[in-house]
């Protein structure tokens, strides 16, 4: 169950992350504009994307701290 929770957390990241430069290109491209709800939506995009992967991050390092911390008392 852990696996699929991480996969579906990282598949979503990646899918924020893809989206936003598509949606910037397409912008770019064919408009040769981006508007401001462009920006924040790929500013939102970045900011969950990289809470995601930092927050993944932070919980397996407290988990091998916390597994080796129990390690060391037996």
């Amino acid at each position: 169950m852990k696996k699929v929770a991480f996969w579906i957390q990282h598949m979503c990241a990646v899918t924020l992350i893809v989206t936003s430069i598509i949606l910037a290109f397409y912008q770019v491209i064919h408009i040769r504009d981006i508007s401001g709800g462009v920006l924040m939506y790929i500013a939102q995009a970045f900011l969950l994307a990289g809470s995601i992967f930092g927050l993944d991050y932070y919980v397996q390092k407290l988990t091998k701290i916390i597994n080796e911390s129990k390690g060391t008392e037996k």
